[in-house]
């Protein structure tokens, strides 16, 4: 994948227990197709894709896959620095990977306060074709992402539900900001300027 010598706009992370799909989701992002067996991720992988936002600009996303092995655990907490956005997943159809959420997220937050998250809750396809049972909730889910503000979506990487809709939100809240950011910063240096010639 060409990243234009290996510039990075947008720097995700993507944590979560281990199993919960995690490196499907970026299979099912950058490549778009489905593995059944992926190998466990040992440390973290890099991937990047440009994507173009709602406003029209292109960004770099680079995409940091975590561990999520509990030997891993401390040294995940590196790739936390500087990202903009993080996607937090859990398996729909395991409640252990639900009850690890809060403690990835507060650790996300230790490390980078402002960093962005998003509650991605994975496998819906085991679901919808009634392969395994949901033991979590959606409503659950849904009252949880609210009271902290984030947003949640349920993906599928075997069909690719949601899954460009997830990265797509990210790009176009990262791009917003930046000129939300820009014109704040505008906004005072003009204030500075009338306050020096006044």
């Amino acid at each position: 994948m060409k990243t234009h010598n290996n510039r990075v706009d947008i720097k995700v992370v993507i944590v979560g227990n281990m199993s919960v799909g995690k490196t499907s989701l970026i299979q099912r992002f950058i490549h778009e197709n489905f593995k059944e067996n992926m190998n466990e991720t040992i440390g973290a992988a890099f991937s990047a894709k440009e994507l173009t936002s709602m406003s029209g600009s292109k960004r770099i996303v680079g995409i940091w896959d975590t561990a999520g092995t509990e030997r891993y655990r401390s040294m995940v907490k590196m790739f936390y620095r500087d990202a903009k956005a993080a996607i937090v997943c859990f398996d729909i159809t395991n409640k252990s990977s639900w009850e690890g959420l809060r403690s990835w997220i507060s650790e996300l937050r230790e490390v980078e306060e402002n960093c962005k998250v998003y509650i991605c809750g994975t496998k819906k396809d085991l679901v919808d074709e009634g392969i395994s049972e949901r033991e979590v909730p959606l409503e659950k889910c849904n009252e949880y992402a609210r009271g902290i503000q984030v947003k949640l979506l349920e993906t599928s990487s075997k069909t690719g539900e949601n899954v460009d809709e997830l990265f797509q939100s990210i790009v176009d809240e990262c791009v917003l900001d930046e000129s939300i950011i820009a014109k704040s910063s505008l906004q005072l240096a003009e204030n500075d300027k009338r306050r020096m010639c006044c």
